[in-house]
């Protein structure tokens, strides 16, 4: 029986283990993914904590992870864009999780994994790199326009600087000092994040930003918020009721293969960089959780599974 890492009640990591668990079966417009790599996301352990039931009904012991990139095994009705041994990477289907031998993957969710792109870098793609796709191209912004990302020291901000520079954007980022070094080699202008944050940003720019995109929310989207010239250009995929309070809103997702495919390409040509900062052995995935659940984690945590 396949191994899978999973949590067997709402609660902190103590209730996380191994299981055996059944070969999953792929229900129509899925496909049984045989993981290479799955990607670790702060959603994980929030999920795991309960924090998100509302949004992510799970009935434990429930399989941890939301990304995986591997080889096709098997194909459910009405998928005809994969067939058996393509190499994929997308997200997982309802009820599947990431952190397994096998995993179930949502077809419209996923898309083929170029050859010039590693497992475990294509696991890093289909929630953070996506999320930042989706919401720097939401702000439709033009060449030499200024976009400020609140939090840019994380997967989603990381990837979303390399997308906004390859799109001619200047870039100004929110981080902490331990993270100046990371935030200018993507291009991007460290502001340190605390109080007085937005001064440091008046200092750079006296006219305030074009546009926001936050990874944070909370006070630190408050102490920025009213940088953007223009409200409805503030975006959270953190807060939106705080974005709101701009004149902004959420992060529009896709969920699509398209821009799954999009992201993939970027990294295959490259133009973006997922910063894999780790890669953790399969037998460890609790440690890989638990780096990124302490909040200290650079850039992207990747399982890798034999």
């Amino acid at each position: 029986m396949p191994q899978a890492y999973v949590f067997t009640e709402y609660g902190g990591p103590e209730t996380q283990e191994f299981r055996d668990v059944d070969m999953p079966t792929p229900g129509p417009g899925e496909l049984l993914v045989d993981v290479r790599a799955a990607g670790v996301n702060p959603a994980d352990w929030k999920i795991r904590q309960g924090y998100l039931r509302e949004v992510v009904a799970l009935d434990p012991p429930a399989v941890i992870g939301s990304e995986v990139a591997g080889v096709v095994r098997a194909v459910g009705k009405d998928v005809d864009s994969f067939s058996v041994g393509d190499e994929v990477l997308g997200g997982v289907a309802p009820g599947s999780g990431g952190y397994a031998e096998y995993a179930l993957v949502t077809a419209e969710q996923a898309a083929k994994k170029p050859t010039q792109v590693s497992y475990t870098d294509a696991a890093a793609l289909p929630v953070a790199a996506a999320t930042a796709y989706d919401g720097v191209h939401q702000l439709d912004l033009q060449p030499g326009q200024v976009l400020l990302v609140n939090g840019i020291g994380g997967g989603v901000g990381v990837a979303a600087a390399q997308i906004a520079r390859h799109l001619g954007l200047t870039v100004l980022g929110t981080a902490s000092p331990a993270k100046a070094e990371l935030v200018e080699s993507l291009g991007a202008v460290h502001v340190a994040y605390g109080p007085g944050v937005a001064d440091r940003v008046r200092q750079l720019l006296p006219d305030g930003v074009d546009a926001i995109l936050d990874l944070v929310g909370g006070e630190s989207l408050q102490a920025v918020g009213a940088l953007a010239r223009d409200g409805s250009k503030v975006v959270s995929a953190a807060d939106p009721g705080a974005a709101a309070d701009f004149g902004g809103g959420a992060v529009q997702r896709a969920y699509s293969g398209e821009v799954l495919a999009a992201v993939a390409q970027l990294v295959a040509d490259g133009k973006l960089d997922p910063h894999v900062e780790d890669v953790v052995p399969f037998d460890r995935a609790g440690e890989a959780l638990a780096a990124v659940e302490s909040g200290h984690s650079r850039g992207k945590v990747v399982i890798s599974v034999p």
